[in-house]
């Protein structure tokens, strides 16, 4: 007897995979089996809201969670409430939830915002606040990286400018909603109840989570605007130690180095890359594999030639703080008034923060500096980085007065008689560091006893010593004595060249320096190419501006130059004091060397006219590879002029200056506590030092020996009588009786020797 046959919607009840397919196929025909699967996932959904708990009905909710999930674009009326329900589920009963369910409603809504059923601001605005609520790393990751993609998504061909200002929105409440709490500081016992728990210590975790957001967003270049710098500057001020001490460790650039930089930061093997060359089937995938690792390898090569992988500071980010003098002052002011909670290793931090704005806005927080003081002693913890914060806070608008009393207090405590040399080395450069900001904060006095030092024993406190005096051989020398200000620094007293007051700016300049050397080179490769070479030139100018951002205006197209006519001749260029006209028939001979400088050639001023201007700058807009091809042109031409046998001291100082300045950043940039240090000669090793440094080199080595006749034998032994007769000296050979006997043998004598030979080769060959 037949058994009755089921329905199809029998059939596809427990069978969601199949009816997904179906549906995806053919919606209309299978709107009843879902309308079906729908009703059972909203009576399961309320059931789940009464007792989110529920263990038994978590399997049969999560597949219904997914199958909707995949088939709710093609009934878009019936399911409209269901990312909102999914939502609410999640926001309200997220604690109570099964694991395996909250990470499969988590991927349902990605999965329903891949399909553009909603949008990313109404995703983000449920992932947020799941990120320091989830307690699986694995959730959390999943979490974290959905946001960061998804950002980084809709940025990706231009700035999505309304999601980008809603999460920064969101952002900001998260770092905010903790701010009023009390600062708990991590200073001994302190240092326990940091991770302690309630609304504390979630408020932390959320605001951590916003910051670590915009970090990565701002790394990966997605945000760089002042929004993003301002949701890390206020999380500078949280009163959780964690989150104020990765913000601050923003600005300074001095977290650890992520996988992905160390991956770039190795540079590629080549001689293994062309072993594979030689011995791999020749294909053009190889050879396009070798070229970018040639390239790789060269940009690595350069990076480390010039410094560029050294930690610096997050300029950038420095630069784009709103009202920096307010958040300096906010920094001293934590700094002050939790001075009894904070360890010394957080102050420090906050104090590099606040020496860095400084030297980068140019700002004056008076208070910093009788605050600083207190911790300038030798005996000091960390005094090293202190100094560091010391000198970067300092620059040329920095009120003298204020600094004079930091400068006596550091040469009192660092550069005296009864201290190590080392300490005095590090005082003498804290104070050059600081005097070479502000010259003016230096008294006479105490500039003429710390010279003195250059007369010590110790290499460190000889280079610190003369490095002041070079100094101040330059920015005024009317602070050191006549016999050691120099010969140059004396010659333009005498003319009567003052140093720089303080507040005052340098002159501008008319020109670019050593631009006629540009201009000679392009006239040289005019003739070299023929007339072709203008056209080539002016071709080779959109490619010169390759990888730099060059900001355009519409507004300013045109064609050439414009040639306007003057009533009254041509025009006169003159920045001088007064119009009298020049004597004529007197020539200026320009001087060489420093020796040949006299007192009425260096008393007459730069003259500033038209003539002296190079007509490259008035015809052609420099590129920066122009810049770059300048540099390198006034680096040979100085190399040239340093060789010449009666150059001078002026020219190898301006050699030693460019390259100085070709292989280093800006100085006033970023100071290490090795500046501070200076050279520090090695202390000599005691005798347990010096016996396991022989150990460790003895190790892996084999023992010294002739290794002759051992190599190839499988018992070690030394090399055999046979083998040394190889090498006997041949007049010891003629002389020897079986050599000599050979004359005198019989012909039956030579024929069993020859036989014998005979024999024994047939049997090597057997």
């Amino acid at each position: 007897m037949d058994q009755p046959r089921q329905s199809r919607g029998a059939l596809l009840i427990n069978n969601l995979p199949q009816l997904q397919n179906l549906v995806k196929r053919d919606p209309i025909s299978y709107k009843e089996e879902f309308l079906q699967q729908w009703n059972h996932y909203d009576s399961i959904r309320l059931l789940f809201e009464a007792k989110p708990d529920d263990a038994e009905n978590a399997g049969r909710f999560r597949e219904l969670v997914t199958f909707i999930s995949q088939v709710c674009h093609c009934y878009k009326e019936e399911t409209k409430e269901f990312p909102g329900q999914l939502s609410r589920l999640l926001m309200e009963h997220y604690g109570t939830l099964n694991n395996d369910l909250k990470r499969s409603m988590v991927q349902n809504l990605v999965l329903l915002r891949n399909k553009d059923i909603i949008t990313s601001i109404d995703l983000l605005k449920v992932l947020f606040p799941l990120l320091p609520r989830t307690s699986s790393s694995d959730l959390r990751s999943f979490i974290r990286t959905t946001i960061l993609t998804d950002i980084k998504t809709a940025n990706a061909r231009h700035k999505a400018v309304k999601l980008n200002k809603a999460v920064q929105v969101m952002l900001f409440g998260m770092v905010e909603r903790g701010m009023d709490a009390e600062v708990i500081g991590d200073k001994g016992k302190l240092r326990g109840q940091v991770r302690g728990e309630g609304a504390n210590k979630s408020a932390g975790d959320e605001a951590m989570w916003a910051v670590m957001v915009a970090k990565e967003l701002w790394r990966k270049n997605v945000w760089n605007d002042a929004k993003t710098v301002s949701i890390v500057a206020l999380g500078c001020f949280h009163p959780v130690i964690k989150v104020q001490s990765a913000c601050v460790h923003f600005f300074l650039n001095s977290e650890e180095a992520v996988e992905d930089s160390e991956s770039e930061d190795e540079a590629p093997d080549m001689g293994k890359l062309a072993h594979q060359r030689q011995i791999k089937k020749k294909t053009r995938g190889l050879d396009h594999k070798i070229e970018r690792s040639k390239k790789k390898a060269k940009k690595v090569r350069i990076a480390q030639e010039n410094g560029t992988n050294k930690a610096t500071p997050n300029f950038p980010a420095l630069y784009l703080l709103h009202d920096p003098q307010s958040f300096g002052e906010k920094i001293f002011d934590a700094i002050n008034r939790y001075d009894k909670r904070y360890s010394l290793d957080h102050k420090i931090l906050l104090m590099q923060l606040l020496s860095r704005v400084m030297g980068a806005h140019k700002l004056t927080v008076l208070s910093f500096y009788p605050y600083i003081t207190k911790y300038l002693t030798y005996r000091q913890l960390r005094i090293t980085s202190i100094l560091v914060c010391l000198a970067q806070s300092v620059h040329d608008l920095t009120p003298p007065d204020v600094l004079t009393p930091v400068v006596r207090k550091i040469a009192h405590e660092f550069v005296t008689p009864g201290v190590a040399a080392e300490v005095v080395a590090a005082g003498l450069n804290s104070i050059r560091e600081v005097c070479r900001r502000q010259p003016w904060c230096m008294e006479e006095d105490l500039l003429g006893d710390l010279i003195e030092y250059r007369k010590s024993k110790d290499k460190g406190v000889i280079m610190g010593a003369r490095s002041l005096l070079a100094l101040y051989r330059d920015v005024n020398p009317g602070l050191l004595k006549k016999s050691e200000r120099g010969k140059a620094a004396s010659i333009g007293m005498a003319n009567g060249s003052q140093p720089l007051s303080y507040g005052q700016e340098q002159r501008a300049a008319i020109t670019v320096e050593g631009l006629e050397l540009l201009e000679e080179h392009f006239a040289q490769l005019r003739a070299e190419e023929g007339s072709d070479a203008e056209g080539l030139m002016d071709d080779d100018d959109d490619a010169a501006w390759e990888g730099w951002e060059v900001e355009s205006a519409s507004s300013s197209e045109s064609e050439g130059w414009h040639d306007v006519s003057s009533d009254d001749g041509d025009i006169v260029i003159s920045d001088s004091d007064d119009d009298r006209p020049k004597s004529k028939g007197k020539k200026v001979q320009p001087a060489d060397e420093d020796e040949d400088i006299k007192p009425e050639d260096a008393a007459t001023p730069a003259a500033t006219d038209v003539s002296l201007v190079s007509n490259l700058a008035t015809t052609k807009i420099l590129t920066p590879a122009d810049f770059a091809l300048l540099n390198e042109l006034r680096l040979k031409a100085a190399t040239a002029d340093a060789e010449h046998g009666l150059a001078g001291k002026t020219k190898k100082r301006k050699l030693a200056e460019l390259q100085a300045n070709r292989a280093a950043v800006d100085p006033d940039a970023f100071l290490t506590e090795a500046d501070l240090l200076g050279p520090r000669k090695k202390p000599k090793a005691t005798y347990d030092e010096r016996v396991a440094s022989i150990q460790e080199g003895r190790e892996g080595r084999e023992k010294f020996g002739s290794k002759k006749g051992k190599i190839m034998k499988e018992n070690p032994s030394s090399s055999t009588n046979r083998e040394k007769r190889k090498n006997k000296p041949i007049m010891m050979v003629l002389a020897s009786q079986g050599v000599r006997s050979k004359k005198t043998l019989s012909l039956s004598a030579k024929q069993r020797k020859l036989r014998k030979h005979i024999n024994t080769a047939k049997k090597a060959y057997k």
